[in-house]
């Protein structure tokens, strides 16, 4: 199988080295407008050529659109007007109510098939990816009814290639539980970040202090602005009500404190111990 890869970065160069690996790839194009990304990733064994979009494309059994995603949202009915009936494109975005509205209504939607593997890092660029990423995480695909059946067979079978359990979701669910599960997350590591940088003025009392469990708190806030504004952007309904309810718990920590209810601190914190249950099993 031939393969392009939009967006050779963390992502991208993680499913080609995958790929590779698993011996799916017999051979994987790059396309990235950022020419450092591909130099490096040419060095690294991650892709075999450099390519445009339109060679890539023709060239290519499977493409997967691993850019940011209002790229993503931008460039993916461009990529559906170039490909054949017999050709599948995959994206790998963190949102994908939008992406699928992006070409609802293409005559060359069922070529293509929604996908979020949920796995990421702090770091980018191709120096970042690992082949064993994914590993053990969901691969969700959403819409599978929308995607040719051939299509959606080639990416069960690449979601399985990259060792992760698959998951089928509509876009629009897939887009509220991502907002729970992680892009709160991001939120709440860089409003972290801004309070610690706001407050301490002395980074190396930061350095010298910062345990392990602060490090892996705000291990988020190293994430990088051009691929989260996109995600905050695309999702940001879901994101404004769980950033509320996120608020609101907030505001009962700091109203027991203020009120020196330890009795209800205590029950706060019991209550948020039910966690441990669900994410050891």
């Amino acid at each position: 199988m031939k393969i392009s890869i939009i967006g050779i970065g963390l992502i991208g160069g993680s499913i080609a080295l995958k790929l590779r690996e698993k011996g799916i790839a017999d051979f994987i194009y790059g396309i990235d407008h950022n020419e450092k990304h591909l130099e490096e990733a040419l060095n690294l064994n991650i892709i075999d050529e450099k390519a445009d979009l339109e060679y890539g494309i023709k060239n290519s059994d499977l493409i997967i659109i691993a850019i940011p995603v209002d790229s993503a949202r931008k460039i993916l009915p461009h990529v559906l007007d170039l490909i054949s009936d017999s050709q599948t494109v995959m994206d790998a975005g963190s949102t994908k109510a939008g992406i699928v509205g992006a070409v609802k209504d293409h005559p060359k939607r069922s070529r293509f098939v929604a996908f979020h593997p949920m796995w990421g890092t702090e770091n980018s660029g191709p120096k970042s990816a690992i082949a064993e990423s994914f590993s053990g995480k969901a691969g969700v695909i959403c819409n599978k009814e929308e995607s040719a059946e051939d299509a959606l067979e080639i990416a069960e079978n690449i979601v399985k290639e990259l060792d992760m359990h698959l998951i089928y979701m509509n876009a629009e669910d897939h887009d509220v539980h991502t907002a729970y599960i992680s892009h709160i997350s991001h939120i709440t590591s860089y409003a972290l970040a801004n309070t610690v940088l706001e407050k301490e003025r002395e980074e190396d009392t930061i350095f010298q202090l910062a345990s392990s469990g602060f490090s892996s708190t705000v291990r988020l806030a190293k994430s990088h602005p051009e691929m989260w504004v996109p995600i905050f952007k695309q999702n940001k309904e879901n994101v404004l009500d769980v950033l509320n309810e996120h608020i609101t718990q907030l505001r009962k920590f700091k109203s027991a404190l203020e009120k020196e209810n330890y009795e209800y601190l205590e029950e706060l914190i019991s209550n948020a111990n039910k966690i441990r249950g669900i994410l050891d099993k």
